[in-house]
């Protein structure tokens, strides 16, 4: 007497056979589970392997699935996070590669301030990065405004980073001054300069250039402080072609 088909591949088993001879599910496991021999269930784990070896390939897909996309997104948070500068490196360092990045003068006197401001908008203005120039312009002006009172080298800075910023009202007012106390100071003649080529007044431009180029060597004898601190201004001046 054949004892059925095997459950699970569809065999003719043979009497009296514990497994079936093609698969090897246990014959007494699938017989009770089919008849429903004294009503008795299946033994855990039949039903389960069946279940677990007909899912595992959906079960191995979507755990690789999962995992491209963790890998996607991980490359892409990575493209997409900043980096962050190694210590010591030099582009970290403020103004690294022209940024608009405000030097410290937390712990400055307001006269020193002024003056790394000052230096701030001149390298700024010597590398032509305008845009620099036009946001330190006016941090430095309010700092040397702050100042009160202030000397004659101290009006030449103020003027002369007004003229390279494009201020010409600014950096006349200041030369007016300078020169207003000192009608020879080389300075003052400078800027005064360098405020009218602004406006395009030649001739007043040819005038102060004039009368630059001859009180030079007076003046230069006498050494003043501003003097030796923009010489190199003066020699540019100086050394000039005539508007």
């Amino acid at each position: 007497m054949i004892a059925g088909p095997c459950s699970a591949c569809g065999a003719a088993l043979s009497p009296g056979a514990r497994f079936c001879h093609r698969c090897g599910t246990p014959v007494a496991s699938v017989a009770g589970a089919a008849a429903g021999v004294g009503g008795a269930p299946a033994p855990v784990g039949v039903h389960d392997q069946r279940s677990f070896s007909s899912s595992l390939p959906w079960a191995v897909a979507g755990i690789a699935l999962v995992a491209l996309i963790a890998l996607v997104a991980g490359q892409r948070f990575s493209r997409s996070a900043p980096e962050t500068p190694a210590a010591g490196d030099p582009a970290a360092a403020p103004f690294a590669g022209g940024g608009a990045q405000a030097p410290d003068i937390s712990n400055l006197s307001p006269a020193e301030a002024a003056v790394r401001l000052y230096n701030r908008v001149m390298s700024q203005h010597e590398r032509g990065r305008t845009d620099s120039v036009q946001i330190f312009a006016p941090m430095a002006i309010m700092a040397y405004q702050a100042l009160g009172q202030l000397d004659l080298d101290q009006h030449y800075d103020v003027g002369r980073i007004a003229a390279v910023s494009g201020d010409e009202t600014l950096a006349r007012a200041e030369a007016d001054t300078i020169l207003t106390q000192h009608p020879n100071h080389l300075l003052g003649l400078i800027l005064a300069a360098d405020a009218a080529r602004m406006r395009k007044d030649s001739t007043a431009a040819r005038a102060f250039q004039a009368k630059l180029v001859a009180a030079a060597p007076s003046e230069r004898a006498k050494q003043l402080p501003e003097y030796v601190a923009h010489e190199n201004d003066i020699t540019i001046a100086l050394d000039a072609k005539r508007p």
